[in-house]
C-alpha cells in the first residue's frame, strides 16, 4: 500500500464536510461541545475509540459532545482559531505552534494505564534488514517523518539529529511526511521506506495491533522525555463552562483511550508546561508563526 498525504487527506475529508453544528447563539457558549482529535490513526478508528470518552463527557456535561477528526495538525489549529471547534487534543509542537495564532491554552493531559506517566518518547526507527543501526547510516536513506508540526514524529527528531552532526535537508535519500504515525509504522514494517520517525507509545500500539512486529525492527534513536500531548480549549469560552468541561474531563477514567489502552484519568496542565517545546523550536531556529 502506498502512503501518502494525499491519501490521508482523503480518507478525513469526509468527516469534515457537514458543517460543524452547536454553536448556538453564542459562540462563547455552545449547546454541543466539538472536540478535535489529531490523525494519530486512522481518523474512522479514532471515532470510535474515542467515543467512550465522548459518552461521559456528555453525561457529565448534560450536553452533547461531538468528535471530528482533521485531515491534518493545522486543520485542528484552524478550525478552533475559527470557533469551530471548542475544545481539541493536540500535540506539543503543535500546540505551541497554535498558540501564536489562536486563542488557545493547555487545560489537562492524559495519563494511560500503559504508560503510567505524562510523558514519552520520539524514536527513529528502522526494519532490521536496512542495515540501519545509527544515525550515520540514515545517511542516503529512504525516511519518512509525520507531519511537519508533529511533535514526535517530525521536530523533535530533527532536533537530535542535528545534534548528532546529521543535516536533515541533504542527507537523507529521500524524506516524506506519510500524515500518521500509523503510517509510518506500516511503511517500515513492510520495507516502503527504510527508516521513519515515531512515537514509542503509538508504535507500541502499532504492534499491539498487529501492524508492525518489534523484533523486525530496530530503534536507531531515541528522544529525551516529551511532555504528553495537552487538551486544550479556546480562551473566549465562557468561564463557566470551562470550569465544568475541566472538571469533566478530570472525571473521566478507566475507559479506552484511542490506541494508548486504558485511560488512569487527566491531570490538570498549563501553558508553561510547555516551555520545553518552545526551546526545541529555538534550537531549531523555527518561527512558530510562519509554520502555520
Amino acid at each position: 500500500m502506498k502512503f501518502t498525504r494525499r491519501s490521508l487527506l482523503a480518507s478525513t475529508s469526509m468527516l469534515l464536510a457537514p458543517p460543524l453544528l452547536g454553536l448556538g447563539a453564542s459562540a462563547q457558549t455552545p449547546n454541543v461541545l466539538n472536540v478535535g482529535l489529531i490523525p494519530s490513526e486512522d481518523s474512522r478508528a479514532m471515532i470510535a475509540n474515542s467515543q467512550a470518552m465522548m459518552d461521559m463527557l456528555s453525561k457529565s456535561l448534560g450536553m452533547p459532545v461531538k468528535p471530528f477528526v482533521a485531515a491534518d495538525y493545522n486543520g485542528v489549529i484552524e478550525a478552533l482559531r475559527s470557533k469551530r471547534l471548542d475544545v481539541a487534543y493536540l500535540g506539543p509542537f503543535s500546540y505551541v505552534m497554535g498558540t501564536t495564532v489562536a486563542p488557545i491554552e493547555a487545560f489537562a493531559v492524559a495519563e494511560t494505564n500503559k504508560a503510567g506517566r505524562a510523558f514519552y518518547h520520539a524514536l527513529i526507527v528502522a526494519h532490521k534488514d536496512s542495515g540501519i543501526k545509527t544515525v550515520a547510516d540514515l545517511k542516503g536513506k529512504t525516511f519518512a517523518f509525520v507531519d511537519p508540526t508533529s511533535t514526535s514524529g517530525h521536530l523533535f527528531p530533527k532536533a537530535g539529529l542535528m545534534k548528532e552532526g546529521f543535516n536533515t535537508d541533504k542527507d537523507f535519500g529521500r524524506v516524506i511526511f506519510s500524515g500518521s504515525h500509523d503510517s509510518n509504522a506500516v511503511a517500515v514494517q513492510n520495507k516502503k521506506i527504510e527508516a521513519v520517525a515515531i512515537a514509542d507509545r503509538i508504535l507500541d500500539a502499532a504492534i499491539a495491533k498487529g501492524l508492525a512486529k518489534r523484533e523486525d525492527l530496530v530503534v536507531v534513536w531515541k528522544s529525551d522525555p516529551i511532555p504528553e500531548s495537552p487538551t486544550v480549549w479556546r480562551k473566549d469560552l465562557d468561564p463557566a463552562l470551562k470550569k465544568r468541561v475541566q472538571a469533566a474531563f478530570l472525571d473521566v477514567k478507566d475507559i479506552p483511550w484511542s490506541d494508548q489502552g486504558m485511560l488512569n484519568g487527566f491531570h490538570p496542565t498549563n501553558d508553561k508546561a510547555y516551555d520545553i517545546i518552545r526551546e526545541t523550536a529555538k534550537v531549531l531556529n523555527l518561527d512558530l508563526r510562519a509554520m502555520k
